[in-house]
């Protein structure tokens, strides 16, 4: 959803050839210890042979092949990746989803329909259409594919939450920390690469009260659309505008400790089930909610998202006022850090005199690499104290604001130093101390979990110790 306070993180391009390449799979039940013969369902034939069963799931021939294809596909080389390595792979990925099954970690809808409509825009641009989407992956029709692709992004989830929930429980000293950094040798310390702070200034274009009414007639109108017989589920996919629950006719499970804000929980609760609210407001425009189903403090709720429009005149008057201010901050009349604490309208940066957070570390530090394309475009060429031009900025939901942006610090890149680098350091050793414990929980689930490897496969040197002597 696009008003929930925090966003996603994209899939990194192993997690999702796993998720891909898992299209063929079934559930299955153990009916005999000595064999792996899933029953095949009615009116499917069974194409290739199953090679893996982990748990509940199984991993077939065709699940490998698959694999290959998409990483030939993202250019990737693949002459020298031998089969089992990809198997071992994919092996992982249904211990972590079986055993998310058997802690009853709930992967939502809503949340699986959100990241299978960005992957489904993301392909129709990579390959020219649905059509040809659907001819290069080989399913039956679109109806098939975005059924299939639910089922491989729901276990695909159900594998992070899994793996979330093992290294929640991780924590690090100090001691640990220096212990960690101790053991490198000079030539072998951590080189960290060239870094910069960026700080910005918001302005937005009012929106008139004009405007405003427009949106809140047309909600009313909706709204008494549905109540004479019209389906809301219709309505929000055809109206609303937001991306996360368009496409589930504006589904969301929620409840009190839901990440929403405040305004939209306010109307939830406050509405009756089998009702639908008047129009309110959020950061991110007007909604309305129909209460769909209320269980306790949980509720099944379905919205219609609408954001008022600037005018062209709002739009020039935010340009002329963002103007000024940088001329006051070039003429030295007030600095960039103060101006972004009285002017700025972005409540998120404005505390911290503009300074940008890094959602992946939390830190005002950014990697050149890794900032934003459309920041590095805007800032690359900035000396520090340097303020850009004014920049009208659209986001993915068509708000337009205008953006001015400075470089407070630049830090070059640097062997690390234990010091300076602290948190870095930390966040290093952190992340080793996790993947011990992932290993650790993997070793003793794999014990625990009824396994089988097809004969050809079991004498490559998997990573883990998936052939149980």
């Amino acid at each position: 959803m696009r008003f929930i306070n925090n966003r996603l993180s994209l899939f990194v391009i192993f997690a999702f050839l796993g998720m891909f390449a898992a299209s063929a799979q079934e559930i299955i039940k153990e009916t005999q210890k000595d064999t792996v013969k899933p029953s095949v369902p009615q009116g499917r034939i069974k194409v290739d042979g199953v090679i893996a069963v982990v748990g509940d799931f199984v991993v077939l021939e065709s699940d490998i092949d698959l694999m290959y294809r998409e990483m030939q596909a993202q250019g990737m080389p693949v002459k020298d990746i031998p089969r089992g390595e990809l198997l071992g792979k994919l092996m992982e990925d249904k211990l972590y989803a079986h055993h998310a099954i058997q802690d009853s970690i709930i992967v939502t809808d809503a949340d699986v329909n959100e990241t299978m409509n960005r992957q489904i825009d993301y392909f129709v641009e990579q390959i020219g259409s649905e059509d040809k989407m659907v001819k290069y992956f080989k399913k039956k029709n679109i109806e098939t594919f975005r059924a299939e692709l639910f089922e491989m992004i729901k276990n695909q989830k159900l594998t992070e939450q899994m793996q979330k929930k093992i290294m929640e429980g991780v924590e690090i000293t100090p001691e640990e920390v220096r212990q960690y950094f101790a053991q490198f040798k000079k030539e072998d310390l951590p080189e960290f690469g060239a870094e910069m702070e960026v700080g910005q200034i918001v302005i937005k274009p009012e929106v008139t009260q004009a405007e405003k009414q427009i949106v809140i007639d047309r909600l009313r109108q909706i709204k008494k659309e549905v109540m004479d017989g019209s389906s809301f589920y219709s309505k929000a996919v055809l109206y609303s505008e937001d991306p996360g629950s368009r496409s589930s006719g504006g589904f969301i499970k929620m409840n009190r400790k839901s990440p929403l804000v405040k305004e939209f929980k306010d109307a939830a609760f406050s509405t009756d089930e089998g009702q639908i609210s008047e129009p309110f407001e959020t950061e991110y425009g007007y909604h309305i909610i129909y209460v769909e189903k209320i269980r306790g403090q949980d509720l099944d709720v379905r919205h219609i998202l609408i954001s008022p429009k600037v005018t062209p005149e709002a739009i020039q008057k935010a340009k002329e006022k963002i103007e000024k201010i940088r001329q006051r901050i070039v003429s030295g009349e007030i600095s960039f850090a103060d101006a972004a604490r009285s002017e700025s309208e972005d409540k998120e940066t404005r505390n911290s005199g503009g300074l940008l957070m890094n959602p992946r570390t939390l830190e005002t530090r950014f990697e050149l690499t890794k900032l934003p394309p459309e920041i590095y475009s805007d800032v690359n060429d900035l000396k520090d104290g340097e303020v850009s031009r004014p920049i009208l900025s659209e986001s993915q939901r068509g708000e337009k604001t205008y953006k001015l942006y400075t470089v407070a610090n630049r830090y070059d890149q640097h062997i690390a130093d234990y010091a300076k680098d602290y948190t870095k350091i930390k966040d290093l050793a952190l992340k080793e101390k996790q993947k011990k414990a992932i290993g650790k929980w993997s070793d003793e689930k794999i014990k625990s979990t009824y396994i089988k490897i097809s004969p050809e496969y079991q004498n490559f040197p998997f990573v883990n110790h998936w052939v149980k002597k």
